[in-house]
């Protein structure tokens, strides 16, 4: 009895969130008339509802499977279903178009629900789980990060931000361009900001070692994401009796949050770069981490950072030096 008690209890958060999207569709099909609204939210919200129980239930090595599944399930449908064949700009640039124009189309519809409303109840979710971007990231053979690079190198995705909008301010009112929408030219759109996307992304995880380096200086879309998730109602709690402060979680964590700071703290992880994706849960030996539901403005960022190592002779009689993390 205890052991189903235990196992109901893992399935509390993945089932709340697809329920909200399950919510969400209906009251957008019958406020709209379209239940094409219920079928999109609902099968997102039924992906992320199974990833997330199979990530709560599979046995630790095996529980990277069900968020890869997630990534494929809800970034492949967005990506073509949504994008390609619906012929809709779902970058940020196709939003920026939508509200000049006053269209309220998917890139509008989701930025609102994924970027700005959404992580009031579940954080970043979307950068763990949904991103078609990290689908393919994630993917790359560099998941231990090395630490974040020292200074202010994150600043780089609110000028990434500044220069998307910059740019369509400059079409809309300095030429009356407004194709950025919908149409074959927001495809085309999509898929050169996509193409962008992914090769400064993998660009960046080959020359820092590490997957997740576009994620951190570079996209755009973490400049709303980090607004909103400081009031984000789910987020990673340590038993703090349990932890030992071993940093297995730290290590392994892709953004690189030192978790047993705020454990020793007691306070939850309030880092808004926490992607929610769970790896600190599934690696932690101690098996002190988990997703809890509750209330606490985020914002306070205890981040690893690259340590870099002072100059030391080669062989050859020349200076070198490296970084750790």
């Amino acid at each position: 009895m205890k052991q189903q008690r235990f196992a109901l209890n893992k399935l509390i958060v993945p089932g709340v969130i697809m329920f909200v999207f399950l919510a969400v569709g209906y009251a957008m099909w019958q406020s709209s008339g379209y239940i094409a609204a219920f079928l999109f939210f609902g099968y997102i919200g039924a992906s992320l509802g199974i990833g997330l129980g199979l990530y709560a239930t599979l046995p630790r090595k095996s529980k990277p499977r069900g968020r890869r599944l997630t990534l494929f399930l809800v970034g492949l449908f967005l990506f073509f279903g949504a994008a390609i064949l619906g012929q809709e700009n779902m970058q940020i640039e196709g939003a920026f178009f939508g509200l000049l124009t006053g269209v309220i189309q998917a890139a509008v519809i989701h930025y609102l629900i994924a970027k700005i409303a959404g992580p009031v109840l579940f954080g970043r979710l979307w950068c763990g789980w949904a991103c078609w971007t990290a689908m393919i990231l994630d993917l790359l053979p560099f998941t231990c990060s090395p630490g974040r690079l020292p200074g202010r190198w994150g600043w780089l995705r609110y000028l990434h931000f500044l220069v998307s909008l910059g740019l369509v301010l400059a079409l809309w009112f300095g030429l009356s361009y407004g194709e950025g929408v919908a149409g074959p030219q927001a495809v085309i759109w999509f898929l050169a900001g996509n193409g962008l996307y992914y090769a400064l992304g993998i660009g960046l995880a080959y020359l820092l070692r590490d997957n997740r380096a576009f994620c951190k200086y570079a996209c755009p879309i973490t400049l709303p994401l980090k607004i909103t998730s400081r009031f984000s109602l789910l987020k990673i709690r340590a038993n703090k009796e349990q932890c030992t402060g071993c940093g297995t979680c730290s290590q392994a964590c892709p953004v690189d949050i030192r978790i047993p700071e705020y454990t020793q703290q007691g306070k939850r992880v309030l880092s808004t770069e926490c992607l929610l994706c769970q790896t600190c849960t599934a690696i932690c030996p101690q098996g002190a981490l988990r997703l809890s539901f509750g209330f606490d403005v985020g914002g306070l960022e205890l981040l690893r950072v690259r340590v870099p190592i002072p100059l030391h002779r080669d062989d050859a009689g020349g200076e070198t030096k490296r970084e750790i993390g």
